[in-house]
């Protein structure tokens, strides 16, 4: 019998812990968390339920490992597609329409509000990257208030409304009932009333003006 080398029981092992956490985030996507169970998953991955436990000890630690694997690919994702636009206007829509297809494709409530999901202690361990999400929108509105696009405000304060009202959005659903454009179009209704929130203003062209002299 052939040996199994490091390498490739590694890979085994990476390829299994993938399964599971796809077949997390599906179910998640078709039936939300309650009632959601390990054997669900290890089902829905189609290998044993022995294996799941294997990689994790119960839901809430396959859910924390689930939204740190998502919020890291959705970090890395987001910032190479801010560095493509100079407007902080401009990237507030991006940061704030990325946050909302997101939330519409892994069934999972935005940073900051997956504090009402998970216990004290298990949030505790999202902390690093729930905080270099909040830092990603405070730099793009100290951006925009530092050339003028916005007008002077708390940061901290106003970073914490938005992603209140995308939490808020979480909570109420996607509204999914209509077409595509429709779908499209509430998205951009959400992305202006987020950017108005925060001081925007814009020409008859739709194009993002300067309140005041930048800084």
């Amino acid at each position: 019998m052939p040996r199994i080398s490091a390498e490739s029981n590694a890979a085994q092992r990476a390829e299994t812990q993938r399964r599971i956490l796809t077949a997390f985030g599906e179910l998640l996507f078709t039936h939300g968390l309650p009632g959601l169970t390990m054997t669900d998953v290890a089902r829905h991955a189609r290998i044993g339920r022995t294996a799941v436990y294997n990689y994790y000890a119960d839901i809430e630690e396959l859910l924390i490992a689930y939204a740190l694997d998502e919020t890291e690919r959705f970090l890395v994702d987001l910032r190479e597609s801010l560095e493509s636009l100079d407007n902080p206007v401009e990237q507030l829509a991006l940061y704030v329409r990325t946050q909302v297809e997101d939330l519409s494709r892994r069934h999972l409530p935005p940073g900051p509000a997956m504090g009402s999901v998970l216990s004290p202690a298990s949030f505790a361990k999202l902390a690093d990257h729930v905080g270099e999400l909040s830092a990603l929108l405070r730099g793009i509105l100290r951006d925009g208030m530092a050339q003028g696009y916005l007008p002077e405000a708390d940061i901290v304060q106003l970073a914490q409304l938005i992603h209140g009202t995308l939490s808020s959005s979480a909570a109420r659903g996607g509204g999914g009932e209509g077409t595509e454009s429709d779908a499209e179009a509430r998205l951009g209704r959400t992305v202006r009333f987020i950017q108005l929130g925060a001081g925007a203003r814009f020409d008859a062209e739709g194009r993002p003006v300067r309140a005041h002299p930048a800084t």
